[in-house]
């Protein structure tokens, strides 16, 4: 049975890198591995408890979490805005949290990975990601990690999923959360 694995990535825009690295973990997911990229978080609203209401809880925010229920683990891309976890996957984690204690999130496996312009390639978003997922009730898997540096300089001419040496992190990770998760019965 394949293990279904959400990926989330921080960054909206077209072009982006991050973007691009959930593109080659698709790609490059293992055998048993099913890693599905998540469309749509620009869609969903600021988490708001005024707005988050049985019965009425807008559409875009519960199609995440209807997705995030059938997943058996998760994989976050985050780039890193200002030092930081950008607002979009905050929100998204955040969405994700609720019920409190019994959200989409809770008891799953969770890992962060992201790749950014800086000589760090955005560890300290990813930690942030890690935190507030975990306080989101997520198993996050602390010791996998994949931080790509100067992204913008490394992914010029290549797409992530054609560097051999990312396709292969990729893929060791994908099997790390793959080894953590519990397939849903089908």
């Amino acid at each position: 049975m394949s293990v279904r694995i959400l990926a989330l990535v921080g960054s909206l825009r077209a072009g982006s890198h991050n973007r691009q690295l959930a593109e080659a973990a698709v790609k490059h997911a293992p055998e048993g591995a099913d890693v599905v990229l998540y469309e749509g978080l620009s869609d969903i609203p600021f988490y708001n408890e005024d707005i988050d209401v049985e019965g009425n809880v807008p559409a875009a925010a519960a199609a995440l979490r209807e997705a995030a229920g059938t997943a058996d683990a998760f994989l976050l891309f985050s780039p890193e805005y200002n030092g930081t976890i950008p607002a979009v996957l905050k929100n998204a984690i955040d969405w994700l949290s609720r019920p409190y204690g019994a959200g989409a999130l809770t008891g799953k496996p969770l890992a962060v990975v992201g790749t950014a312009y800086g000589q760090f390639g955005g560890v300290w978003a990813q930690d942030e990601a890690r935190k507030a997922a975990g306080i989101a009730g997520a198993k996050v898997l602390e010791d996998v990690k994949l931080s790509i540096s100067e992204s913008v300089v490394r992914f010029a001419e290549t797409h992530p999923a054609d560097d051999a040496e990312v396709a292969a992190q990729l893929t060791e990770v994908i099997g790390l959360i793959h080894g953590e998760a519990t397939p849903a019965a089908a």
